[in-house]
């Protein structure tokens, strides 16, 4: 009986990996758009760069999403909370409770990146008793980073994000700054998703995604293919 459930769950160890390989082999221009948003997530996800040591979760910017379904008004923020979970699931049920309070109550009702701590002992509370202990654990988790202007104030976190920002800031400037100094200001997407970005150690696709959902970048489909360019306004 065991050996038949090991044998089955090997097996669908096996699918699962090769579909995300699959998935990851998708050039850009065959995993722009999206009608479903699980379907999108889950191809982002499988595509998100391998940075060498880098011990971070893939995450994916709500830009991306924007760049790929039409319906904006499914946003995803809480993609980097389940591994949390997970990874302290050794811990006591009255420990991993302020991690389903903190998605639920906190990460689905707030837009803004960052939280005061009243607000945030409000929100956790509709969830249970809040305790001091509470809040550590979300902050050694990596989830909240207490600001450090106004200690009463905390951004909402990805862990281990801190090592990529910089990156992420400089890779929308090179790759704007090399469609800017093109004639027309526009490139083919196909030779353009396999140019390799000097300063970011995330991929080209990665950037597109989040310089066409936030505008920055629009598309245009042509007999040829998709043609990137920046946007005027």
């Amino acid at each position: 009986m065991e050996k038949g459930k090991k044998r089955r769950r090997e097996e669908e160890e096996e699918i699962e990996a090769e579909n995300s390989d699959a998935d990851r082999s998708l050039s850009l221009e065959q995993s722009l758009s999206f009608s479903d948003t699980l379907v999108a997530l889950r191809i982002m996800r499988s595509q998100f760069p391998r940075i060498d040591k880098v011990g971070i979760q893939p995450f994916i910017l709500q830009s991306q999403l924007y760049s790929s379904v039409k319906d904006r008004t499914q946003v995803d923020r809480e993609l980097e909370i389940e591994h949390v979970v997970k990874r302290m699931e050794k811990r006591k049920q009255c420990d991993l409770e302020v991690f389903n309070w903190f998605k639920v109550h906190v990460i689905e009702s707030k837009l803004e990146p960052s939280i005061e701590h009243q607000e945030l002992c409000s929100l956790l509370s509709l969830g249970g008793r809040v305790k001091d202990e509470d809040i550590s654990l979300l902050v050694n988790a990596g989830l909240l980073t207490r600001q450090l202007i106004d200690p009463s104030m905390y951004w909402l976190a990805i862990p281990n994000i801190g090592s990529i920002l910089k990156g992420l800031s400089q890779g929308r400037k090179e790759l704007l700054s090399l469609l800017n100094r093109r004639r027309y200001k526009e490139m083919m997407l196909a030779p353009l998703e396999k140019k390799r970005l000097r300063f970011s150690p995330l991929d080209m696709r990665f950037h597109l995604r989040d310089l066409i959902g936030s505008g920055h970048l629009k598309t245009d489909h042509t007999p040829t293919g998709i043609v990137v360019r920046v946007s005027k306004d």
